[in-house]
């Protein structure tokens, strides 16, 4: 089964996205959705597509794509996402707004449903593949506890969630784990002329993604940020407990990554899915955890049982 995309934004998970797609044996990426006033601007992240300024005019010249990646800011998915599900395409995100996800699952399951189309959400690396992890884990110790511990390393979410303060030019998040599942954010702003440094500051110790831990903001210029901005990331995930009546069970799992582009390959391993699942005749929305990980990869099932069981 072979499967056509959009994709929908060209920032950090974008770009990555297109590479992705170019880099599967079974996807063709029919051109990307960029803003309006971007359009002609060459763009080598582009790698030869053609750019639209709506998913309407990609439709007209393209034809409509099997599935769409939405690589947009987290808080502008459930409202993008819902209305594309509502006309009927199907679409895949990477959502991470943790404690909105089950609010944003149905409500884009009742749209899709309405539009008869499927929906993968939250689906990155966390949320998404940790959480099937962190189930895994659960199903191999159920008794005992688990810590998710992030970074160091830039959280793309975080530093969204920064630029689109008030006063903020620019700004880059970084996540270190403390451990214990805690962490600490420290956030290196650019500022926009004018805006003073205690104000952004205080806005962002009242956001969200931000109050529930340890904070430290530095300003920095607009030459000194890039030196900063490094998208390298990781997680260790480690769980002790019992199996059965047995205790000091230990499980862990360790990766350094760089984040968009392992979240961009995980939006184009449940597009996959996504497709197969419209194909099936279903519809509605659905996570990594209801997925099963052979529908994730290109191919056919009996071929990965016997190569990976």
């Amino acid at each position: 089964m072979s499967f056509s995309a959009a994709v929908y934004g060209l920032g950090n998970i974008g770009r990555f996205a297109v590479e992705a797609l170019e880099a599967a044996p079974d996807a063709r990426c029919l051109g990307v959705i960029r803003r309006r006033q971007s359009l002609g601007a060459p763009s080598l992240d582009q790698r030869g597509l053609p750019a639209y300024a709506s998913l309407d005019e990609l439709v007209a010249a393209q034809g409509q794509p099997d599935v769409v990646l939405l690589c947009t800011p987290s808080r502008q998915v459930p409202d993008a996402a819902a209305g594309l599900l509502g006309r009927g395409f199907n679409t895949v995100d990477s959502f991470d707004i943790h404690d909105r996800i089950p609010e944003t699952l149905a409500r884009l399951d009742q749209a899709a449903r309405q539009g008869g189309a499927v929906a993968v959400t939250a689906a990155g690396w966390d949320p998404g593949t940790d959480s099937v992890l962190r189930a895994l884990f659960e199903a191999m110790v159920p008794a005992g506890t688990t810590f998710t511990n992030f970074g160091r390393g830039r959280s793309m979410g975080h530093s969204v969630a920064v630029r689109a303060l008030p006063g903020v030019a620019d700004a880059t998040a970084i996540t270190i784990p403390v451990g214990g599942g805690r962490h600490s954010r420290l956030v290196y702003v650019v500022l926009e002329r004018g805006a003073r440094f205690d104000d952004v500051r205080a806005a962002i110790a009242a956001d969200p993604y931000f109050s529930h831990d340890p904070l430290e903001v530095r300003e920095v210029g607009a030459a000194e940020l890039p030196f900063v901005a490094d998208a390298s990331h990781g997680v260790l995930l480690e769980r002790t407990g019992a199996s059965g009546l047995t205790a000091n069970q230990h499980l862990s799992f360790d990766m350094r990554i760089n984040n968009p582009a392992l979240t961009a390959q995980v939006l184009v391993a449940v597009a996959r899915a996504a497709v197969r699942r419209k194909a099936r005749g279903e519809a509605g929305a659905f996570t990594l955890l209801d997925i099963a990980p052979v529908e994730l990869l290109p191919g056919e099932r009996s071929t990965h049982i016997a190569r990976l069981v």
